[in-house]
């Protein structure tokens, strides 16, 4: 497939429709009427090399922003690669990877990760999010309380812990000596650019090796810089997944 029958399938009316979440701050920032961020630009960049215009669709929220694609209302979203969104769009490699820990009361016996899936507890989740995901098919004994945003749901009902992104987490706990982090990480998020099911290999192909490309030539640690989040780790190189 050359570059052409890729653009026709991405853009058929010479628009790139990319679907941005802003519910994470380290990802997008701003507004729906001027967002920016790490993944705005790769959305800029993609149709750049498209050669066609790009719009985009703003959500507070990850599952939003992973409906759109489903539904037709974009073609192409940046999220977290999660087994249960995986039978209805396909990822490239990873451009990036940030963490999801836990924050507790600052005088909370719980200190590790394990502690927090034990009987009893009750975890704060951002409803959809990768980390809500995650921890669904992964806990075994604590209890999720879902919400608009997990680190919310967790301080307005006074669970025992809530899930949220390291980056917003720290900003909250620093700002409130009520409550602390769990240091160590309880995922990996791994952060990708996703299209629907139905787009050709061909194509995933090409927005892979453009993902690889990008983060080899320190494009995305520069878009990671310029948006004040050059901390964020640039994901390693990965070959495509067949």
């Amino acid at each position: 497939m050359n570059l052409d029958q890729i653009r026709d399938e991405l853009a058929p009316l010479g628009m790139l429709r990319a679907s941005i979440n802003l519910g994470n701050p380290v990802l997008a920032q701003g507004d729906s009427a001027g967002p920016s961020g790490v993944t705005v630009d790769l959305g800029a960049e993609i149709a750049q090399r498209l050669g066609v215009a790009v719009e985009y669709v703003c959500f507070d929220a990850a599952r939003k922003s992973f409906e759109a694609l489903t539904t037709g209302d974009a073609v192409i979203g940046f999220m977290a690669i999660e087994p249960a969104r995986a039978d209805q769009v396909n990822f490239t490699a990873p451009y990036a990877l940030i963490e999801g820990v836990f924050v507790v009361p600052a005088d909370s016996s719980l200190s590790t990760v394990a502690d927090v899936d034990r009987e009893g507890m009750r975890i704060g989740v951002k409803q959809g999010s990768a980390y809500d995901l995650f921890l669904t098919r992964t806990l075994e004994h604590a209890e999720l309380v879902r919400g608009s945003e997990g680190v919310d749901v967790y301080a307005d009902q006074e669970l025992e812990a809530g899930a949220g992104i390291r980056q917003p987490a720290t900003v909250f706990v620093e700002s409130d000596a009520r409550h602390r982090l769990i240091e160590d990480a309880f995922m990996q998020i791994r952060q990708a650019v996703a299209v629907p099911k139905a787009m050709s290999d061909e194509t995933v192909a090409w927005l892979h090796s453009l993902v690889e490309q990008l983060k080899e030539n320190g494009w995305v640690a520069a878009a990671l810089k310029r948006s004040g989040q050059g901390g964020v780790r640039v994901a390693p190189a990965e070959s495509r997944q067949e």
